[in-house]
């Protein structure tokens, strides 16, 4: 199924994210009421659907947006990849969190050239997921799906077809 005027314009949908705040905080809730195996069905047919139809490498935004985890077995690769040690692409494009948490250092990320990564071959875990709607479990992460909502034309579309499919009402605020 192809869909119709999916939004792709980032200003757009920055703007329609705004305004949909309160909406997307009562569509959450209500979400949490719902089936989940159900709801990751709906979720994995219109991701692949509409994924089919948006080509992330033009866009890059969560790139120049997201903070990236990555793991010891990704800086090895990456630094085999750069013919360097995995203690030099640490110490270049790696830092530690508070909580023990390897991130990358730059927000955007280092590897980002114009809308497309610069290592997508070889890029992390995190970056081949994103925007990890084909995973199990949807309603579990609807708060970092929903933080993203803003910043990925592929989140923000999917939630909007869901909502229909749902027979979510938009227009009453009192629905949850």
């Amino acid at each position: 199924m192809k869909f119709n005027r999916l939004l792709t314009d980032l200003k757009k949908i920055e703007t329609i994210a705004a305004e949909k705040e309160d909406e997307n905080d009562r569509f959450r809730i209500f979400l949490k009421q719902q089936d989940e195996e159900y709801i990751d069905s709906i979720v994995h047919a219109l991701n692949e659907q509409i994924t089919a139809q948006i080509d992330c490498t033009q866009c890059g935004n969560c790139c120049k947006s997201l903070m990236i985890n990555v793991s010891t077995e990704e800086i090895a690769l990456l630094a085999t990849e750069f013919q360097t040690s995995p203690a030099d692409v640490k110490e270049r494009y790696i830092e530690e969190s508070d909580e023990g948490q390897l991130i990358i250092n730059s927000i955007p990320c280092h590897f980002l050239s114009g809308t497309t990564c610069s290592i997508y071959e070889h890029r992390f875990t995190d970056c081949r997921d994103f925007p990890h709607l084909h995973k199990p479990g949807f309603t579990r992460r609807l708060f970092g799906t929903l933080m993203n909502y803003a910043i990925c034309p592929i989140i923000f579309n999917v939630v909007e077809k869901l909502k229909p499919a749902l027979n979510f009402n938009t227009d009453h605020p009192q629905q949850m």
